[in-house]
């Protein structure tokens, strides 16, 4: 039996929630693009995948990506754009 003092449950904190609507929903799969974004850029995109069911770099979400590339040439927002830049190259 392991000590307690040698386990951290809570080591990784909370997985990360993503508010999505309804798959049927029109706007899922822009929430989608969003989530898998805000993944990449807190390190974690397979939980964005996994809520989601979409891979990083899916052409279906491009056009949204786009959007959010868009966004973040006008904001001047560089992290977000690196991330959107990334996703429409597949990486």
């Amino acid at each position: 039996m392991m000590s307690r003092a040698f386990v951290n449950e809570d080591a990784d904190g909370p997985e990360p929630r993503y508010a999505l609507p309804k798959r049927d929903d029109p706007g899922f799969d822009r929430a989608a693009a969003w989530a898998l974004i805000e993944g990449a850029h807190q390190g974690d995109s397979r939980s964005a995948e996994l809520a989601t069911g979409y891979e990083w770099g899916d052409a279906k979400l491009r056009p949204h990506v786009e959007d959010i590339l868009a966004e973040a040439r006008e904001s001047g927002n560089e992290r977000l754009e690196q991330l959107a830049t990334r996703f429409l190259k597949g990486w």
